[in-house]
């Protein structure tokens, strides 16, 4: 099991960049496909992005595909969100996401590892 710590959240201007941290906490990170979701005021949680366990694939909802890119470092238990071109839309509480399995951490994610979350604010 690990536990999950996502940082980096601030207010930013439209247009602007902004990465996210994901510390992870025990031997076990490198075992997991780690994911980025987020949930705006009023909506539902939604993918974002995820990356499996060797970084062999990445995926991203089609809202972000090409502003955002997601890395993780197994040496240091970290996954990142590198997010560029932040549009007001995507202001919302980013969380990190761990599963054993990629495709259900982006399908079906009920059983996965959360962090608390961090929030993410786009506004001039």
């Amino acid at each position: 099991q690990v536990q999950l710590v996502e940082s980096g959240g601030a207010l930013v201007q439209p247009g602007g960049s902004l990465r996210l941290s994901c510390a992870a906490s025990g031997r076990t990170f490198s075992r997991y496909a780690m994911g980025w979701f987020r949930q705006a005021p009023g909506k539902e949680r939604e993918f974002v992005a995820a990356i499996s366990w060797s970084s062999s694939s990445t995926y991203y909802a089609d809202s972000t595909k090409g502003r955002f890119t997601i890395s993780r470092d197994n040496a240091k238990n970290t996954v990142y969100l590198q997010m560029n071109s932040l549009k007001p839309e995507d202001t919302a509480v980013y969380y990190c996401a761990a599963e054993v399995g990629i495709g259900t951490l982006i399908s079906s994610p009920v059983s996965a590892t959360w962090g608390q979350g961090t929030q993410v604010t786009v506004s001039s």
